[in-house]
């Protein structure tokens, strides 16, 4: 049995669902105004172990992935640049999608924009004004009456008395303090100074629709008026969650969302991430520091999603090593060979039931791994013992490939032959070390290493290893 931590109740739960067939998932995607940094993607990638999770667990999911493609920053960055909305946005959701790539994130099967639902969110907007938890102000908007939904307040458990309240009451950024209580927009009426020539006819006039807005609308049209599982940053919960459950449970009459979960903040060298302390990162530039996606998904992964982690370069090295040793353990695992059977199965079995284990209880993803490395150990003992045949060796590698369906990040894929003139030159190699010449045979390590290979000693004599 799967349990999730449900921040709406604060407690670890078993999943509720409405369909055993199915389970709908909603995750708050990108705002495509730039290049996702790592604090997003630590949020994706926990996002991409849940859904992954539940997929091993047989059952199947529906996933939402929202792009927000009109809010506050991508109007402001396409009048700056003088272009239309989808010029400005269209690079970064390009770019986002290679990122996901590169980070082994399994696509969400929607990515609906936030531009293709408008129509939706006008119609979510009208039927919240006749059922009178809206109103337009005289700046030409409309807004929620939070006073109108007892149940504000319930998943954030904000003291709703400590806040304080705006001067107006009411308030139009899409993003604003934590610490206020206002009526929050649904649709902004249009400003031609700060709108230029952005914006969508409705019945309230020339606007556009509010952030919070958007996400429900566009979860309510692709996964039903009540969703299982709904996830976002820590810093989604007040207002943009909070906000999202009261519009739409005022509009729908029934809860919006069954179970919420939240991933906690990432920092980096114990600070706050700031391009000012010069310690923000986007992907691309650890990718362009020569680390691998691979190398950045475990480092954005290994710490449980409700545990703030602290990202920092050193540790980045410390993965790289990590993940070598893991593809020294596939391909030795690879050289297993003979008639030999069955001292893995007991291995195999405890491994799987652990590793289950642990991610049913709330993702324990630190477990987990515990279990992978302990399986790796215990292997490489039976190998050591001469234990292990042919049969073994293909058990040994479903294992693997099934623990990394999960977690995306075990090197499997076969490691390419070395270059029939490296071979040669590693026979040459070993030929002038038995016979003393440690000039030749530093000469021709030298031309293996040049080539980008290393060489390395196992109890079967030398071989060449891709750097």
């Amino acid at each position: 049995m799967i349990k999730l931590f449900n921040t709406e109740t604060r407690e670890k739960e078993p999943l509720k669902l409405q369909n055993k067939d199915e389970i709908t998932l909603y995750t708050c995607g990108p705002t495509v105004y730039h290049y996702a940094h790592i604090g997003n993607f630590r949020t994706y990638v926990f996002e991409d172990l849940l859904r992954r999770t539940l997929e091993s667990f047989g059952h199947k999911v529906k996933h939402v992935m929202n792009l927000t493609d009109v809010d506050d920053k991508t109007i402001r960055g396409a009048t700056r640049d003088g272009v239309t909305l989808d010029e400005y946005t269209q690079p970064f959701k390009d770019a986002f999608f290679e990122d996901v790539k590169s980070l082994n994130i399994e696509p969400a099967h929607f990515y609906p924009a936030a531009t293709d639902y408008v129509p939706q969110m006008i119609e979510m907007i009208q039927t919240l004004l006749d059922k009178g938890v809206a109103y337009q102000g005289n700046d030409g908007s409309v807004y929620f009456a939070i006073q109108k939904f007892p149940r504000y307040g319930c998943l954030s458990h904000l003291d709703m008395s400590e806040l304080k309240t705006g001067a107006s009451e009411r308030i139009s950024a899409d993003e604003y303090e934590k610490d206020s209580l206002s009526d929050f927009v649904l649709w902004k009426g249009y400003d031609p100074e700060r709108d230029g020539s952005i914006y969508w006819e409705s019945p309230f006039g020339k606007g556009r629709p509010g952030w919070h807005l958007e996400c429900s609308a566009m979860a309510m049209s692709l996964l039903g008026e009540t969703v299982d599982i709904h996830v976002g940053g820590v810093d989604n919960m007040f207002p943009h969650h909070e906000n999202e459950i009261a519009q739409s449970e005022s509009c729908s009459g029934k809860r919006f969302v069954n179970h919420w979960l939240h991933s906690e903040h990432l920092i980096v060298n114990g600070k706050k991430m700031s391009k000012s302390l010069g310690n923000f990162y986007t992907l691309r530039d650890l990718l362009d520091k020569g680390y691998t996606g691979r190398e950045v998904r475990y480092m954005l992964l290994h710490t449980h999603y409700k545990t703030q982690l602290n990202f920092t370069l050193e540790g980045l090295d410390g993965v790289r090593a990590t993940l070598g040793r893991l593809k020294d353990f596939v391909i030795r695992v690879r050289e297993i060979s003979g008639d030999k059977s069955g001292e893995s199965k007991s291995v195999i079995e405890r491994a799987q039931k652990d590793f289950n284990e642990a991610l049913a209880d709330d993702l324990n993803i630190s477990q987990a791994l515990a279990v992978l490395f302990d399986f790796v150990r215990e292997v490489n003992g039976l190998i050591d013992k001469g234990s292990l045949g042919d049969k073994d060796k293909e058990a040994i590698l479903e294992a693997l490939n099934r623990f990394d369906k999960v977690i995306g990040v075990i090197p499997l894929e076969e490691e390419k032959s070395a270059p029939q003139e490296l071979l040669e030159c590693l026979q040459k190699r070993e030929v002038a070390r038995k016979e003393k010449n440690w000039a030749l045979a530093d000469e021709l390590r030298d031309k293996i290493t040049t080539a980008g290979w290393a060489i390395e000693d196992t109890p079967t004599g030398a071989r060449l290893k891709k750097v």
